[in-house]
């Protein structure tokens, strides 16, 4: 360690040194330190305040009581941790009347009182804090060249002021999730400007009823379809708009076609299966078949056959005890269910079937199948051949696996098993396009924009239709309710409600109540343009937040954190 003496040195430091400090005006530099085994430069400094102004009652005194000496980190400089000696003083306060006789010096443009760090430096921790949370942002500083604790980062941003909110007019509530399916948050975004200005700490109506009645300004509150929202608005903005979301109204309705679909699950399989084995004619005469997908082996079968009996016999107990005049919960609580699966239970009139595994038919041999159907159509009937192929480019299954995949091809060519060649000229094979025909996709078909739709769709969508009336009454009640919903057509509304509430459907006639009781609010999403796009985004950004900061992440950390960060 070593203390600059020299008069170039020192005239020349002093001059640099000066133009670096955080109060030029209020600090005068005595001398200065460097470590370059520590790598840390120690600055001494002193106050030159004259007069300065008693923290109690702002009177202005010259008298000394005592001097004292303070250490601030401050920023870096290149390498250098930086450490500011500075020595202050006490004052007597001239104010008779003032509680406080004697006060400490305040240095407003340097540091706080009672820090240990400078002004700037805490700025810049705050805004590391900020974007990056606790562990990361402790993280970024040691590449800074500062030393900080990830708890310290954290209390800085607990520090922060929320900011203010201003007259708002156009509100969105939504809720989002601390823990899934447990406990819930709500988010408010201001609409007009795209940009969130509080989060509660749960979803019930009097949270929500209390933030509201502190903004007597608003007057459209667009909200989803719960009923603690829509409680929480009359009570803290009874003269506001209410406004359904559309994305959730065509949410609820696909509920509403899965419900409906998932009744008729064997319809489901038998048009999927009528589709997947038709063959198409190209435009050059070419018939092409789809290979047909793979079955369950007997056994996986009686073991899907046992679930489905077991999941029958609780679906048939559930609805004896709604009889019986129990309870969703009591009913759970006997039968050791979940409080879910009674209430859909009890939506469905008839027993809602199981839905197959989404990785069903994934295999090893996946990848090499377009392979496999090109050798086919090229003359290569041969299942060994094509497995010796298959696993010189790296495929790991067995034999097996690659014959019956063989037999899949024959059958849907229309040979039987054990014929291997034939004389006819055999239609080309392809791989199905389109995953199984479950209740979920068969809604989300049905649901599509039209432009979105493709042929093959609107082939399964005129199966569905010519041979079921049940699908084709729940099909066009669907497709109509999301077209005046996209295209806000209200009027279009009540003729709708009156089509449902008389359907045979009662999925259908479920939902036409819930709107019916939620009537305007519905009626003023499909005629207000108000859209809920940018709230999605604030949630996605909200969830980002949560999961980096996993258990740290409490209501007023998170709060702040999401509001502040830019």
């Amino acid at each position: 360690m070593y203390l600059l003496q020299t008069s170039f040195h020192q005239t020349f430091g002093m001059e640099l040194l000066y133009h670096l400090l955080p109060d030029k005006a209020n600090l005068q530099l005595e001398a200065w330190n460097i470590d370059e085994a520590q790598a840390s430069i120690k600055l001494m400094l002193f106050s030159t305040q004259a007069l300065v102004k008693c923290p109690v009652c702002s009177q202005q005194t010259h008298r000394i009581h005592s001097r004292y000496e303070r250490t601030l980190a401050d920023l870096p400089w290149a390498d250098y941790s930086m450490t500011l000696q500075l020595r202050v003083r006490k004052f007597f306060c001239i104010n008779t009347l003032c509680k406080r006789r004697i006060f400490t010096e305040r240095l407003a443009l340097v540091t706080a009182p009672w820090a240990r760090r400078t002004l700037r430096l805490a700025q810049q921790l705050t805004d590391i804090g900020l974007a990056l949370g606790g562990a990361a942002g402790e993280r970024q500083s040691q590449k800074l060249g500062i030393s900080v604790s990830r708890n310290t980062l954290l209390s800085l941003v607990r520090r922060i002021p929320k900011p203010s909110v201003g007259m708002l007019s156009t509100v969105r509530v939504d809720d989002f999730c601390f823990r899934k399916g447990q406990t819930y948050g709500t988010i408010v975004v201001d609409l007009e400007r795209s940009r969130p200005v509080a989060l509660l700490k749960d979803r019930s109506a009097e949270t929500l009823a209390e933030w509201l009645k502190a903004y007597p300004d608003i007057k459209i509150v667009s909200r989803d379809r719960a009923l603690a929202y829509a409680k929480g608005i009359r009570q803290g903005a009874p003269l506001a708009i209410q406004v359904a979301d559309r994305f959730h109204l065509l949410q609820n309705l696909a509920e509403t076609l899965y419900q409906v679909f998932g009744t008729h699950h064997q319809a489901l399989k038998a048009v999927d299966k009528a589709f997947s084995l038709a063959s198409v004619t190209q435009t050059d005469g070419t018939i092409v078949v789809r290979v047909p997908r793979p079955t369950r082996e007997e056994e996986a079968q009686r073991l899907v056959e046992q679930r489905r009996a077991a999941k029958l016999s609780i679906y048939q107990k559930v609805w004896d005890l709604h009889h019986s005049g129990l309870k969703a919960k009591a009913i759970a609580l006997k039968l050791g269910i979940g409080v879910t699966t009674v209430f859909r239970y009890l939506r469905s009139s008839t027993f809602p079937e199981p839905q197959a595994r989404r990785s069903l038919g994934r295999s090893v041999l996946v990848p090499y199948q377009k392979y496999i159907l090109q050798r086919w159509n090229e003359g290569c009937h041969e299942a060994l051949v094509l497995f010796q192929e298959i696993e010189q480019q790296g495929y790991t299954g067995s034999y097996d696996t690659v014959a019956r995949y063989a037999r899949r091809i024959r059958q849907s060519q229309g040979l039987k098993l054990r014929q291997r060649y034939s004389k006819q000229i055999l239609p080309k094979v392809v791989a199905p396009e389109k995953p199984s025909l479950t209740p979920r996709r068969a809604a989300w078909l049905v649901l599509r924009k039209n432009e979105s739709q493709e042929p093959n769709d609107e082939q399964l969508i005129a199966l569905l239709i010519a041979q079921y009336p049940d699908l084709a009454e729940a099909i066009e009640l669907a497709q109509d309710f999301a077209l005046l919903v996209r295209t806000l057509s209200s009027e279009q509304l009540d003729p709708w409600l009156e089509l449902a509430e008389h359907s045979h459907l009662s999925a259908f006639r479920r939902f036409a109540k819930s709107l019916r009781d939620d009537y305007d609010a519905v009626r003023a999403g499909v005629t207000l343009s108000v859209s809920n796009g940018p709230v999605e985004g604030h949630i996605n950004r909200l969830k980002m937040l949560k999961r980096q900061m996993y258990g740290r992440a409490k209501i007023d950390l998170l709060e702040r954190r999401f509001l502040l960060a830019t």
